[in-house]
């Protein structure tokens, strides 16, 4: 039978949206998610190309761009190819017009505009899918950037998601659906779209990352900086921060070289220029994925700024990630062991972090890790691409039915994208040469953490409560030694169907032997029969023997191994 269609319990308004999307779909020939969405048999989901599930997602609007968006994030459900197609959408969604704009900042700003705003304009300077941004200066005289939400964005996504959740719920009673757990994805989905609609959440990000970034020994907090919060001004719908001057780093104009004079004994050429900038990113990027754990998940050139006086600016933290101590850990070794081809430990430190589909042949993932690895091995250190081999191991892990978390995804995600623009930006950089001076460091982080006191004493608390405990059981364990009152608890995986299997060997060779004596002695009553009672009793012994016999050798051939 067909399934059925979406819901008939729709308001006007999702009915037209669906009809919206169907007609989108028809014209970009997706016909599988057509016939889903009105009721006809889906068979295997089949994806159209990278190209055209853009085009899809960009004509259906900004709330399926984000969602494209946050696909792009996640390397455990698409290929490479859509991963890298999807990472590069963007909404080109108009501006909203002035007027609105200031009707919605009235309403939804704690202050008149005019109280606390000496000028701003209602023009936008940059528009997006969820919200957009104008300039403004403060009575005091700073210059700030006011992120305004786009005005009925909460019920475009509370519309589209529902129909969103409507199609995963067809797509989960699929073999598809059940594996990749599709309606809990679409309950992620809107939970991250429900987070960016409050700009509190990017406030407090930003503020985290920043205040990590300034406490850092690893990077100069002087020479990169993430914007301060205005919190006072922000809420749920409007966003302000310190305004920054500068260009994206890929478009920026780096300064000339300096003449050499007396007073100029070092002068900075753009090449050192390059270097020393890709060096920080690379140490700021680096202390968050390994040291803090909450890392910038989106480091594209257009959220990396150069700013006048040349430093550099980390923008946009609405997409943000989280790694917990033993998930940076073994991420750390898991990126030493792809960079020194180690297949066996890639796989061992794999299963750590993944979840079982089904049982995992673990001879299988060692040697896909083998040839992958392969392909890596004897590249110089400037030619090896670490997302890319990173990506690759979890595209691997996934053909061996293996489920990656998705703090996993956002990692390989920001990881992609920060070495994409700086390989754009200094196409000699050398990414191992960069890791390398701070592997010393962060060992030393992961062993002895960011407080050496605290972990000694932890420890030895330990070791105390250890010492006090470890007698008492000893003791305990004598004590039921010498009453005789220790039991051992073993189970070894198919150990009963041995033991039954030696039960039923060990009963017929017993049957087998009383049908033998049966034989033997009616033999020998039948040499030495005097009487008609023990010609008889030798008949009757007979008779018994050979029906016993029978029934033996019948129940050995029905069991299937009398060979």
């Amino acid at each position: 039978m067909p399934r059925s269609p979406l819901p008939s319990m729709l308001t006007p308004d999702l009915i037209g949206r669906q009809r919206e999307i169907v007609e989108v779909l028809l014209r970009n020939g997706w016909d599988y998610m057509r016939r889903l969405i009105t009721g006809g048999a889906p068979d295997k989901p089949d994806l159209p190309s990278p190209a055209v599930l853009c085009n899809i997602l960009i004509e259906l609007g900004p709330v399926y761009v984000k969602l494209g968006q946050l696909l792009s994030t996640r390397p455990d459900l698409l290929s490479a190819r859509y991963i890298e197609a999807l990472s590069r959408l963007q909404s080109t969604v108009p501006a909203v017009p002035a007027a609105e704009i200031e009707a919605y900042v009235r309403q939804h700003m704690h202050w008149v505009p005019e109280e606390v705003f000496a000028e701003i304009s209602y023009g936008a300077i940059a528009a997006g899918s969820i919200g957009q941004t104008h300039k403004a200066i403060l009575k005091n005289g700073q210059a700030v950037a006011v992120k305004v939400q786009r005005p009925g964005i909460d019920k475009q996504v509370e519309r589209d998601m529902a129909l969103i959740k409507d199609i995963a719920r067809l797509v989960s009673t699929t073999q598809f659906g059940q594996r990749y757990r599709i309606t809990d994805l679409a309950e992620e989905f809107k939970s991250a779209l429900t987070q960016e609609l409050d700009f509190t959440t990017e406030a407090r990000y930003t503020d985290e990352l920043r205040q990590n970034l300034t406490d850092s020994h690893w990077v100069d907090s002087e020479r990169l900086i993430v914007p301060q919060i205005i919190w006072p001004l922000t809420n749920a719908k409007i966003l302000v921060m310190e305004w920054l001057d500068g260009q994206p780093l890929l478009t920026a104009t780096l300064p000339p070289v300096a003449p050499v004079t007396s007073q100029s004994i070092d002068p900075k050429a753009p090449e050192s220029e390059r270097q020393a900038i890709t060096s920080l990113l690379f140490r700021a990027f680096l202390y968050q994925y390994f040291v803090t754990g909450f890392f910038h998940a989106d480091p594209h050139p257009g959220n990396l700024f150069y700013l006048t006086g040349g430093r550099i600016a980390i923008l946009d933290c609405g997409m943000m990630g989280r790694l917990d101590p033993k998930t940076r850990a073994t991420l750390t070794e898991l990126v030493l062991a792809i960079v020194s081809s180690d297949a066996q430990r890639c796989a061992q430190l794999t299963l750590q972090l993944t979840e079982p589909l089904k049982p995992v042949d673990l001879v299988r993932l060692e040697s896909d890790y083998s040839r992958l690895l392969g392909r890596y091995y004897g590249l110089t250190l400037e030619r090896f691409n670490t997302a890319e081999a990173f990506g690759a191991v979890i595209e691997t892990g996934i053909h061996n039915h293996l489920r990656w978390p998705a703090n996993i995804g956002l990692f390989t995600k920001s990881l992609a994208n920060l070495e994409g623009a700086t390989r754009q930006f200094n196409p000699n950089i050398n990414l191992m040469a960069e890791i390398k001076p701070l592997m010393i460091e962060l060992f030393q982080q992961q062993l002895v953490g960011d407080n050496p006191t605290q972990l000694l004493l932890r420890t030895g608390l330990e070791f105390r409560n250890l010492s006090l405990s470890a007698p008492r059981q000893f003791g305990f364990l004598l004590d039921r030694l010498s009453d005789e009152t220790l039991q051992w608890n073993l189970r070894i995986q198919g150990f009963d169907s041995l033991q039954r299997s030696l039960e039923r060997s060990a009963n017929r060779r017993a049957f087998s032997t009383v049908v033998a004596a049966l034989i033997i002695g009616a033999a020998i009553l039948s040499t030495s029969q005097t009487t008609a009672q023990l010609q008889g009793l030798s008949s009757l012994l007979f008779a018994a023997a050979s029906f016993l016999g029978i029934w033996l050798i019948v129940s050995i051939l029905r069991s299937g191994r009398w060979q």
